[in-house]
């Protein structure tokens, strides 16, 4: 099996760039970036379509032109993905044996490749490598495993583990694309042994899935533009934030979930279920987008009816290169899956109650990595809850900040930290006062070679359960496998 995977990508590596070398030089980098722009490259698993200073890819890209001579100038500033997909092809269109950290370039941009060759006007796919009927020309395969030793002081007070253990996953993801312009995706996912990394938000770690270590389709959409600017997706398993305009944080949380998207909170809380979005992308930063997600969407109670658990975001966004401002409004039918889980309280979690939220984020990052000045990304939720109850909180609020370096002691390391307030409950008619919860992260973040990547971190948190004996302290080493 492990022969048949490094023949396969093999195959695709040859055979995304050995098509392009005869036309390599009329690639026009203005016409891939307005092409990235409107959002065609939507829906890959790679969530963020810019490539940024600092990062692997952008440094790699950036000494792949040096080291073969290519005639590109290649920007010392954010690039998007199709740039950097178009710099590949046009670098390595001819040549026959390629570097690992290469290789790894080709993987990363492997459904970019696959994209671009099929707007190429008279290029041929060349899949000799492989065997007839076992892949379309137009899939590509990417993937990652994951292992996390971990053991959490304080897990017994919230029904979990202070035991060491070993977790795992597994990840494998398909690309598609039809007509060169759209993307089916597809995530098979399998893991177990996450017991002591699974409470929400105390100790839930970024990477957790526990599937008895069953292989299992974990996310399915497609996505297709409506226009140069509009961008379509529908699918059965899906989350909002899959579909979001803009992407509300720059913080790369390596331990807990809740800091993901300035805090996992009321607005970007996760729920894999039935959903669909728009989202319009301008030239001038300005972006704006509309999904709904209905957990019933898929059973007896029907899409959007009364009996349904349901919610709608709607976003409003301006990014620029360094810097990021945006507001989104949530709706939720029924608390859908009783509130926001990733971040906030227990007790905060109101399951089968009307929400209203309003999440606001904000990033700046610096215009050079390797410095003492770090990204900045914050977060601050407000929650509306449609009840009179006495036993029952009305209003809620949450906020976080993340602080990202990268490039400090070896190319492509990053060091993180994080804190934050877990959405708590406030304004409660009898009296009763919520915890005051506060969580924090701090890791280190490197990379043994292109493939591997190592990050050593602790976390840890006061009342961040539901009373005032869930502190924790936990220790975590994940190593991640990427093919």
């Amino acid at each position: 099996m492990k022969l048949f995977q490094q023949l396969l990508v093999a195959g695709a590596a040859a055979s995304m760039i050995a098509p392009f070398a005869a036309q390599a030089t009329d690639v026009n980098l203005e016409d891939m970036n307005s092409y990235s722009n409107s959002s065609k490259s939507a829906g890959f698993t790679n969530n963020y379509l810019n490539i940024q200073p600092g990062d692997w890819a952008h440094q790699s890209i950036k000494d792949l032109a040096k080291s073969r001579g290519c005639d590109i100038n290649v920007s010392d500033k954010t690039i998007t993905r199709f740039e950097a997909a178009s710099i590949v092809n046009s670098c390595l269109g001819d040549v026959a044996e390629v570097t690992n950290v290469e290789r790894s370039l080709i993987d990363e941009f492997s459904s970019e490749l696959a994209l671009l060759r099929g707007r190429i006007d008279g290029v041929e796919a060349r899949m000799n490598e492989f065997e007839a009927g076992t892949f379309s020309d137009t899939t590509t395969l990417d993937g990652k495993a994951v292992f996390a030793l971990s053991a959490v002081d304080g897990a017994d007070e919230i029904g979990k583990t202070e035991a060491t253990t070993l977790a795992y996953v597994y990840q494998m993801n398909l690309n598609t694309s039809f007509t060169g312009d759209d993307n089916l995706y597809v995530r098979l996912k399998a893991g177990d042994g996450w017991t002591n990394l699974s409470n929400k938000p105390a100790t839930y770690h970024n990477e957790a899935k526990g599937t008895s270590s069953a292989l299992k389709v974990d996310k399915i959409w497609y996505t297709f533009p409506i226009g140069d600017k509009v961008t379509a997706t529908v699918g059965p398993l899906i989350e909002n934030y899959y579909m979001l305009a803009a992407t509300p944080s720059v913080y790369k949380p390596k331990l807990l979930k809740a800091f993901r998207f300035g805090g996992h909170g009321i607005a970007f809380g996760a729920s894999t279920s039935v959903g669909l979005g728009l989202k319009y992308v301008g030239d001038s930063g300005f972006a704006t987008s509309i999904t709904v997600n209905s957990k019933n969407g898929e059973d007896s109670s029907g899409f959007l009816t009364a009996e349904d658990q349901n919610k709608v975001n709607l976003m409003g966004a301006y990014t620029g290169d360094n810097f990021h401002l945006s507001a989104t409004y949530t709706t939720q039918q029924k608390g859908y899956t009783g509130g926001y889980p990733y971040f906030s309280t227990a007790n905060a979690k109101q399951s089968g109650i009307d929400t209203d939220g309003w999440a606001l984020r904000a990033w700046w990052r610096p215009d050079e990595t390797g410095t003492a000045v770090p990204s900045v990304s914050v977060g601050f939720d407000t929650v509306s809850y449609d009840t009179t109850a006495t036993d029952k909180y009305k209003e809620g609020e949450g906020y976080s900040v993340g602080l990202n370096w990268s490039d400090i002691f070896q190319a492509d390391d990053t060091i993180g930290i994080a804190f934050g307030q877990p959405i708590k409950g406030s304004d409660r008619a009898d009296g009763v006062k919520d915890v005051d919860p506060f969580l924090w992260e701090a890791y280190y973040s490197f990379r043994p070679n292109d493939s591997i990547e190592i990050t050593p971190g602790i976390f840890g948190g006061t009342d961040a359960y539901q009373d005032s004996g869930d502190d924790i302290f936990g220790a975590v080493l994940s190593t991640i496998f990427r093919f």
